[in-house]
């Protein structure tokens, strides 16, 4: 047991380490050195140097109690820039994944609708044409497939269904409700909680890791903003703000569409065995009938 006690320790003060530490800790460097170069100096390493050798060489640097409480206070700064990235982090989730209640956010999502309604109509024409094309045998035929197909691709850029939230992942994740919906009539707030209890160990894990490489790509565009905090003393900053928010925003983008695909994917694969858990006749693929009547079941006349 005490092996066991120490192996676990260790690994939770690596983990601890890696999570919460190591980030806040190369924050605070960034800052204390932001702090002594200032936006003049902003290259001068020599002055950095010779600022880490006075404190090397004052005499409270040879006290361990100093040392002790200089390494303490500087873990709990490093701790608190973290929560405070992590609060930031939520709190831009939050924003992107917003469903634009307030003015401004209905204004954005009324002008993605209005794009996405203009691609669909472009679509829609290019798809009579083209069956139009190949009833009469034209020669176009092929091109303006092509063409539909291409027009198809632009209004699934938009968005997968019409838009909903001011932003696209708001979008992408409130689209696989919306596809549901229209492909078994099946209401997905309701119907999820029961689905996860019948998915297998492996595909949880999945949906589990998608959510939490969302919440880091969050994590990491917050980094991003604090690091742009910093600009107002040293302008440097203001790369390594940019480069963070940009990564951040993409590997966000893919961690959206990861995990909107496994969500689909899950209902796809188990909306027959929850309808047949709940004694649903359900022998044949999934269609309106099934869905509408798990729902009924599931919202109880709600």
């Amino acid at each position: 047991m005490s092996a066991f006690l120490g192996t676990l320790g260790g690994k939770l003060a690596e983990r601890w380490s890696a999570l919460l530490v190591l980030p806040g800790l190369l924050y605070l460097a960034v800052l204390a050195g932001a702090i002594v170069l200032g936006r003049e100096r902003w290259h001068d390493v020599d002055r950095l140097r010779d600022v880490l050798d006075e404190l090397a060489a004052a005499p409270a640097g040879d006290s361990p109690g100093v040392i002790v409480l200089t390494a303490a206070a500087v873990l709990a700064g490093a701790f608190g820039v973290d929560q405070a990235a992590r609060a930031l982090g939520a709190g831009l989730e939050a924003l992107w994944l917003t469903e634009g209640r307030w003015p401004p956010a209905r204004h954005l999502t009324a002008r993605r609708l209005r794009r996405w309604r203009a691609a669909d109509d472009a679509f829609r024409e290019a798809l009579v044409a083209a069956g139009r094309a190949r009833l009469t045998g034209d020669a176009e035929a092929t091109a303006l497939s092509e063409r539909a197909a291409l027009l198809n691709d632009a209004r699934n850029r938009i968005a997968l269904a019409a838009p909903t939230r001011p932003f696209r992942a708001g979008n992408r994740l409130a689209a696989v409700e919306q596809r549901v919906w229209e492909q078994y009539r099946l209401d997905l707030a309701s119907a999820w909680p029961r689905l996860w209890l019948l998915v297998e160990d492996g595909a949880r894990l999945e949906l589990h890791t998608a959510r939490q490489t969302l919440a880091a790509a969050h994590r990491l565009q917050a980094w991003g903003v604090l690091y742009g905090v910093l600009t107002v003393i040293w302008w440097p900053a203001a790369v390594l703000g940019a480069a963070a928010v940009a990564v951040g925003m993409r590997r966000a983008r893919v961690a959206t569409d990861v995990l909107a695909e496994l969500v689909e994917s899950a209902v796809d694969l188990r909306v027959r065995t929850l309808a047949a858990d709940l004694g649903l006749d359900c022998t044949g693929p999934a269609d309106h009938a099934t869905g509408e009547a798990l729902t009924r079941a599931m919202r109880k006349g709600t």
